[in-house]
Order: structure tokens, then C-alpha cells, then sequence
């Protein structure tokens, strides 16, 4: 038997993945939390299989989480959910550990495969994240600019090309205004850009807007 945690901040979304993987005979949904913190103190305390987290909750990333559950448990496999493409987030989830990266949009057959696969200690790459892969073994002088980024410099880009200014990210993010000031610098820098603008349009032509 699988045990599976599913981490989101959403009642509904968490109740849409239990009643799809709770149906199966050979999944059992053992915890459920609604923040980083709370999917944390359940890996301390109990045996988990597959934890299945979001990328954005509200009070740290599904990164950060990814990290630190792989310090708790490392053969605990960690799927990492998002509304967003896996070209933002899906090498640094394996890069981090994950065993794969589901987007929410994902069949309900294929989020059971995947369950089932990271359960075996295999990873889930979905065929356009295996081209990223190769992509980056081959060809890293055209890589986008972007994935120069680091996980923390590339929400403040996503922030920032979303018409945000850094005091609303700076409250987003749990950060000082310095703080995000200071990335937002970085970003413009790595990027070789000078304004907000510039950002804005670079993420519009990559498909890069939430």
C-alpha cells in the first residue's frame, strides 16, 4: 500500500486529489496539510511513501519543502504540483531531489501512474520535460535567459513582469522591500535588461505569465 501526503492550501484541490487517488486499491491517502510547515511536522512524525506538494504555498515554497523533506526522509518520494509549465520549475525539481513535477492540469490516470511510478523509486518525466533535459546536455550556450535564474530570483521575476511592485512582493514572498529590491537588481542584471518592462515583455514571449 502507498502512503501518500497531499500538501495545498486549497480545500477544494486537496479534496479533488484524495477523492481521485483514494479510489485506487493500492493508494491510501494517510495526511493531508494545508501549509509548508504542517506537510513537515506529518514527515517528522509519520511514514510517508509519496508526498505530493504544492509549489505555492503560503508560507514557503514547494521547493523549500522538497528540501527539507529530502533531509527527513530521502527515500521519500516528492511530487511537485503546479498551475505552472514545467519549463519554469520542472529541472529544478530534480535538480532539488523531486521525483517529479505534475501539473494540475495532469489526466487523473496519469496523476495515478505517476503516483505509482515515484513509489518504486522511479522518477515521472513527462516526454516535454525529457526534451528539456536532453535540451540542456547539448545546448546550453541558447538556453533562455530565465533559466539563469535561481528558484528565489525567478519568483521576483514572475512578480515583477506580472506588474507587481517589490512591496507587494516583498508581503508575497516574506521578504524585506531590501531584500527584494536586492533580487530584483539580480534579475535585471542575469537578464541583461534595465526596467520592469523589459521583464514583462520577456515573460509574455516565453509564455512565462502566471
Amino acid at each position: 500500500m502507498i502512503k501518500l501526503l497531499i500538501v495545498d492550501d486549497h480545500d477544494v484541490v486537496r479534496a479533488g486529489f484524495h477523492h481521485i487517488l483514494s479510489t485506487q486499491p493500492d493508494i491510501e491517502v494517510t495526511a493531508e496539510a494545508d501549509t509548508g510547515k504542517a506537510a513537515l511536522d506529518i514527515i517528522r512524525k509519520q511514514a510517508i511513501d509519496v508526498a505530493m506538494i504544492d509549489l505555492a504555498l503560503p508560507d514557503m515554497s514547494g521547493l523549500d519543502v522538497l528540501k527539507q523533506a529530502k533531509v527527513i526522509r530521502p527515500a521519500m518520494a516528492v511530487l511537485i504540483l503546479s498551475g505552472y509549465s514545467e519549463e519554469e520549475y520542472g529541472l529544478n525539481v530534480l535538480k532539488f531531489g523531486g521525483s517529479g513535477f505534475v501539473g494540475k492540469q495532469l489526466a487523473p490516470e496519469q496523476l495515478v501512474a505517476a503516483v505509482r511510478r515515484v513509489a518504486q523509486g522511479r522518477r515521472f518525466i513527462s516526454p516535454h520535460l525529457a526534451e528539456l533535459l536532453a535540451a540542456g546536455l547539448t545546448d546550453d550556450v541558447d538556453q533562455p535567459q530565465h533559466t539563469k535564474l535561481s528558484e528565489r530570483e525567478f519568483q521576483v521575476f514572475s512578480r515583477l513582469a506580472a506588474g507587481k511592485n517589490v512591496t507587494e512582493i516583498a508581503d508575497d514572498l516574506f521578504l524585506s522591500v531590501k531584500t527584494v529590491s536586492t533580487y530584483r537588481s539580480r534579475v535585471l542584471e542575469k537578464m541583461n535588461f534595465t526596467t520592469n518592462a523589459d521583464l514583462t515583455y520577456y515573460a509574455v514571449k516565453h509564455q512565462l505569465m502566471p
